[in-house]
């Protein structure tokens, strides 16, 4: 009787689950094997693999694929490298620690759509730009910080570690003040110096929070769109596109459905593949270090 209710409360979330996820899913599938317009398809040809094959022959899809892989992975050996160091050192007692930790984290608070239009006005590559004027004051040239492909990509990877940094030293943080204080003590009074217990007691502990937020910072950054669309609408040429304005501009924009949704096909299952190397790896350190 007790399985019986449990199965009638999951019923609704199923319910949703099912018309939400898993059936616009299966219509990718099936969309990505023809050469639907979003109009009519009953009139759609059945092409099979051809719109995944020209996926690999278009060069702006490519270029959206590089550059997402290489801001999620920036993003997140950058994120969470300074971010636990930042973490353990908002943990010590310090004047105006309770300040500290409040500002990190407001650098989180506004959307990355926003960021991208407020860093849109410091970057600007013309004279009014705030960074560029500042460096005239210096005698230095201005600098083309959007209008050059690889600073381009520098920006937007700053600003997004710059934005989220705070969010996910909290979250460490969180995980760093249920480490019970007898362990360090005790570490302590058996001679071990502070690296020492770092790696011995706090690293191992993190773990977890670790994973969490590794698995974020991943899935937010292979789905990006907003910061580099903002900031850069995707160039200078395809500099800062990204997988996710691929399939808007390509499925929405440009009436091709059934390579759009062939994108959105193989983007999820590098999802699925990346996510699941993720979750391996975590589970491995922490067998380790346990």
């Amino acid at each position: 009787m007790e399985n019986l209710t449990s199965v009638r409360f999951l019923l609704p979330l199923l319910a949703v689950y099912i018309i939400i996820v898993l059936i616009p899913f299966l219509q990718s599938i099936v969309f990505s094997l023809t050469d639907y317009d979003g109009y009519d398809f009953a009139n759609a040809k059945f092409v099979g693999i051809a719109n995944y094959q020209a996926i690999f022959q278009d060069q702006t899809l490519l270029a959206g694929l590089g550059f997402t892989l290489l801001y999620t992975v920036a993003t997140t050996v950058l994120i969470t490298a300074i971010a636990l160091p930042l973490a353990v050192t908002l943990n010590r007692k310090f004047f105006g620690r309770n300040f500290a930790r409040s500002l990190f984290f407001f650098f989180s608070v506004p959307s990355m759509a926003v960021l991208g239009l407020v860093w849109q006005y410091i970057f600007s590559p013309l004279g009014t730009g705030a960074v560029n004027t500042f460096l005239g004051k210096l005698g230095v040239s201005p600098v083309p910080w959007l209008s050059d492909p690889a600073l381009a990509k520098f920006c937007v990877i700053f600003i997004a570690v710059w934005a989220q940094v705070g969010w996910h030293a909290t979250l460490y943080l969180a995980y760093l003040q249920a480490i019970p204080a007898d362990l360090y003590e005790q570490a302590s009074v058996d001679g071990a110096t502070r690296g020492q217990q770092f790696v011995h007691i706090t690293l191992p502990q993190m773990v977890p929070a670790m994973g969490v937020s590794i698995f974020m910072l991943l899935t937010g950054g292979l789905k990006v769109y907003d910061l580099p669309f903002t900031l850069t609408t995707g160039g200078p040429g395809n500099a800062t596109y990204t997988v996710t304005q691929s399939i808007i501009v390509t499925g929405i924009g440009s009436g091709r459905y059934g390579i759009g949704s062939a994108l959105g096909v193989m983007f999820f299952l590098c999802c699925v593949v990346l996510v699941a190397l993720q979750q391996i790896v975590t589970s491995l350190i922490e067998k380790r270090l346990s």
